[in-house]
């Protein structure tokens, strides 16, 4: 466990994560991370949710027609 303090940042509140986490994380200085809600607090992760809700449809969709989608190809 990590603790984090909130430091100001400009006009804004930030929080400065150690090396450790953001090699855990495979981020470094410029990447995006996306913050988001979960069951038992708020989750940080270097994919985005929406996409991979995205992704997750178009291989069923990808998987169901691939016959289709061999012929289109050609």
């Amino acid at each position: 466990m990590h603790t984090l303090k909130l430091t100001q940042i400009g006009n804004s509140v930030g929080v400065i994560l150690p090396k450790e986490v953001l090699a855990r994380l495979k981020v470094e200085k410029g990447d995006v991370v996306y913050l988001t809600d979960s069951a038992d607090g708020i989750r940080l992760t270097p994919h985005d949710p929406a996409f991979e809700t995205q992704m997750s449809a178009a291989r069923d969709i990808m998987r169901k027609r691939r016959n289709v989608l061999h012929e289109l190809a050609k």
